[in-house]
C-alpha cells in the first residue's frame, strides 16, 4: 500500500493525503436506524452534498452485561463503516467511553454502578479498569480502518464534552493513551461547548466546539485558543431533544442555513448533528437533570410538516427529505467542485387497518415468566440486583413487595427512581415519583400485600448527577415514618426471552375486565411487502409497545410524541404480533399513520437552556 499522509492541522486549514480538505460532515447512529436502511440513509447523506460519516459508539449496547460483548447484527460496527467506505464517504469515530447521545447513562453501563464507590468519567481503578477492557475488545476492531491503513476513518475522538464535566485532570490523558496504545493513529480531537473549552483539551489533541447560534463570539474564542489551527464545528445542533410532558422543540431551517453559510464562508468545517436522528428504539433513551429530573422521549429525528420531533434533523426519522434537507442541499451546492448525486428514493409508507388487541393477562399472572425473584430485608436498586448474571437490571421495571398491617402515610423519602404504581393487593392506589413522594394508602389491620412497579424512565446522560443515577427503590420507603422491610423483588425488563415465555400463558380475552397493569396481545396481518408506519393509541395512557419481538420503546399520553415509527424490515407479510404494555387503561385497538404526530411545540432558539449547554 502507497503512503497515505492522514488528516493534519499544520494550518488554519485541513489537508488529507496533502491536499486542502474540508469536513462537511452529519451525524448517524448505527445503532439508531434499522441495519437494513443503513446503506438507504447514508446515500442521502452523500447526496446532500456531505463527506463524511460520524457516529458515536455505545458502550452500554456493546457490552451489555460485564464481559459479554456484542458487535454483530444491529450492532456491527465493523460492517457500518465499510459500508461507508464503499459509497466514498470519511468516517470520524466517537468512541467515547462516555458519548452522551442521549442515551441511558450516556452511553456507559449500568453494571458499572454495581461498584458503591464508583466515580465515572474519572481515573478512578474500577472505571478505568472496565474502559481497558472494553477498549481491548472494540478498538482492534476499527484500527485497521483507519485512513493511513486504507480505511475510512480519518479522525477519533478522545472521550465526550469532558470540558462540561472536568472532574479529574488526568483523565482526558488516560483516554488518549487507552486509543494511541491500542493503534489509533489518526488524528484525535475532543469536542466541547464554549464553556467547556476551557477545561476540555488535552495536550497533542485538536480542540472542536458544538453550537446552535452564533453567539458570545464562540468561533473567535476558539480561534484564539489555537491559533494556526482549522476550526471545525463538532456538533452543529439542527434543533435540539424533546423530554415527556413539553412542547416538541423545532429549530427552522432558514435560521439553520443561515448559521451555516456564515460558518462555511469563513472556512470552517461543520458537522450535523443530528443529520438523521433515528430512533432510541426500547428503553435506550436518556434524561436530562439540571435542576429537575426530565425523562427522554423515543424519537430522535420524526418530520411532521417538515419539521422534525426531538432532534429536528434534515432527514426525518422515517428516512423523509424535509425543508432542512432540501435547502442545506441547495447550501453545499456551492460548496462543492463536482456535481450532487440524485436524491435517492423515499421508502413507501402504508396506514395499516387498525388492530383489536383481543387478548390480554395481567402483569400479576406474567410474573410466572420473571427470572428467579430475590428477597431481602431491605429494598434494592436494579443494578444491584442478582440477575442477567450478575451485571444487575439496567432498564424496565422492577417490582418490590412487602406485607403491610395497616394504613397511613407512604413515603418514599425521594428514593423512588423514576416512577412508582403503587398498589394494595393488586388494587391501585397512587403514583409516586419526584414530585409526589407521600400518597396515603386506606386503613386496614389486615394483612395486605403492598406492591410498587418502579421504572427507570432514562438515566440522566448530561452533567454532574451521572454517578446518581441508580434506578428502582434506591433507599427504605416508610408507613406512617417507619421504614418498610422483608421485600419480594422481580426484574422485569422485558427481554425477548420474557416475551418469548409470555407466549405460552393462558391468555383472556379482552371482554373480560382486564386487571391493570396488562399486556394486551393481537395481530396485525400484513399482504404484500411491508412497509414504514406509525403507530398510534389514542385512548391508552402509558407503557410499551412491542411487535414481533422488537421493543419500539414507551408510548405515554401525555406527549409530545403521540406515535411511535415501525419499521417496514421488522414486519412480515401475514401475521405479525402486537403486544401494549399498558400501565392504567386500555381502548382496545392499536391505530396507524402514514406520519408522525406530536403536539405543542416551541422554538427551541427561545429556549434559555439550549443556548447555555
Amino acid at each position: 500500500m502507497s503512503h497515505r499522509e492522514g488528516l493534519r492541522t499544520d494550518s488554519i486549514y485541513f489537508t488529507l493525503n496533502g491536499a486542502p480538505f474540508r469536513i462537511l460532515g452529519g451525524s448517524i447512529h448505527y445503532f439508531r436506524v434499522p441495519r437494513p436502511y443503513w446503506r438507504d440513509r447514508l446515500l442521502k447523506l452523500k447526496a446532500c452534498g456531505l463527506n463524511t460519516l460520524t457516529t458515536y459508539v455505545p458502550w452500554n449496547l456493546h457490552e451489555p452485561e460485564k464481559g459479554v460483548y456484542c458487535f454483530s447484527e444491529q450492532l456491527d460496527l465493523e460492517a457500518y463503516i465499510h459500508l461507508a467506505a464503499e459509497l466514498g464517504l470519511w468516517v470520524i469515530l466517537r468512541p467515547g467511553p462516555y458519548i452522551c447521545a442521549e442515551l441511558d447513562l450516556g452511553g456507559l453501563p449500568s453494571w458499572l454502578l454495581r461498584d458503591k464507590n464508583m466515580k465515572l468519567r474519572t481515573t478512578y481503578l474500577g472505571f478505568t479498569t472496565a474502559v481497558n477492557s472494553y477498549f481491548d475488545k472494540l478498538i482492534p476492531r476499527v484500527a485497521h480502518l483507519q485512513f493511513k491503513r486504507g480505511g475510512p476513518i480519518i479522525a477519533v475522538q478522545v472521550e465526550n464534552e469532558y470540558g462540561s464535566y472536568a472532574k479529574d485532570e488526568q483523565y482526558l490523558m488516560f483516554v488518549k493513551e487507552a486509543l494511541l496504545s491500542r493503534g489509533i493513529t489518526e488524528l484525535l480531537l475532543t469536542c466541547d461547548n464554549r464553556e467547556g473549552l476551557k477545561c476540555g483539551g488535552v495536550e497533542g489533541v485538536l480542540q472542536t466546539i458544538n453550537l446552535q447560534k452564533l453567539t458570545y463570539g464562540a468561533i473567535q474564542y476558539l480561534a484564539d485558543l489555537q491559533p494556526q489551527k482549522p476550526l471545525l464545528v463538532m456538533e452543529y445542533w439542527c434543533g435540539w431533544f424533546d423530554v415527556w410532558g413539553e412542547p416538541h422543540h423545532v429549530f427552522s431551517a432558514q435560521d439553520m442555513t443561515a448559521v451555516l453559510k456564515e460558518l462555511l464562508d469563513r472556512g470552517v468545517s461543520i458537522n450535523l448533528y443530528m443529520f438523521h436522528g433515528g430512533t432510541s428504539f426500547g428503553f435506550m433513551n436518556g434524561a436530562v437533570d439540571l435542576g429537575s429530573y426530565k425523562s427522554q422521549i423515543n424519537s430522535y429525528g420524526t418530520e411532521v410538516e417538515y419539521f422534525s420531533v426531538d432532534y429536528d434533523a434534515p432527514l426525518s426519522e422515517s428516512g423523509d427529505y424535509t425543508n432542512k434537507y432540501h435547502l442545506l442541499k441547495n447550501l453545499l451546492r456551492s460548496f462543492q467542485n463536482e456535481e450532487l448525486p440524485h436524491l435517492p428514493a423515499v421508502q413507501g409508507k402504508r396506514v395499516y387497518e387498525p388492530v383489536v388487541l383481543s387478548e390480554h393477562i395481567s402483569l400479576w399472572e406474567s410474573l410466572q415468566c420473571v427470572d428467579r425473584p430475590f428477597s431481602s430485608d431491605d429494598p434494592v436498586n436494579m443494578e444491584d440486583l442478582p440477575v442477567n448474571h450478575n451485571s444487575g437490571q439496567s432498564y424496565g421495571y422492577t417490582l418490590y413487595e412487602t406485607t403491610i398491617y395497616r394504613g397511613g402515610a407512604l413515603n418514599s423519602r425521594n428514593h423512588v427512581r423514576d416512577r412508582a404504581l403503587v398498589f394494595i393487593d393488586k388494587h391501585f392506589s397512587g403514583v409516586l415519583d419526584y414530585r409526589t413522594q407521600e400518597i396515603v394508602l386506606p386503613q386496614s389491620e389486615r394483612e395486605r400485600i403492598l406492591s410498587l412497579l418502579v421504572e427507570n424512565c432514562g438515566r440522566v446522560n448530561y452533567g454532574p448527577a451521572l454517578d446518581k443515577q441508580r434506578k428502582g427503590l434506591v433507599g427504605d420507603i416508610t408507613l406512617n415514618h417507619i421504614p418498610l422491610k422483608k421485600f419480594t423483588m422481580y426484574s422485569l425488563d422485558m427481554t425477548h426471552n420474557f416475551i418469548n415465555r409470555l407466549q405460552s400463558l393462558k391468555w383472556k380475552s379482552t371482554n373480560q375486565n382486564p386487571l391493570y397493569p396488562a399486556f394486551f396481545r393481537g395481530s396485525l396481518v400484513v399482504e404484500g411487502q411491508p412497509r414504514d408506519t406509525f403507530i398510534k393509541l389514542p385512548g391508552w395512557r402509558k407503557g410499551v409497545v412491542i411487535v414481533n419481538g422488537q421493543n419500539l420503546g414507551r408510548h405515554w399520553s401525555v406527549g409530545p410524541q403521540d406515535t411511535l415509527y415501525l419499521p417496514g424490515p421488522w414486519l412480515k407479510s401475514g401475521d405479525n404480533q402486537l403486544i401494549v404494555f399498558e400501565e392504567h387503561r386500555a381502548e382496545g385497538k392499536v391505530h396507524f399513520a402514514e406520519n408522525p404526530q406530536h403536539g405543542k411545540i416551541t422554538d427551541v432558539s427561545r429556549q434559555l437552556f439550549c443556548t447555555l449547554l
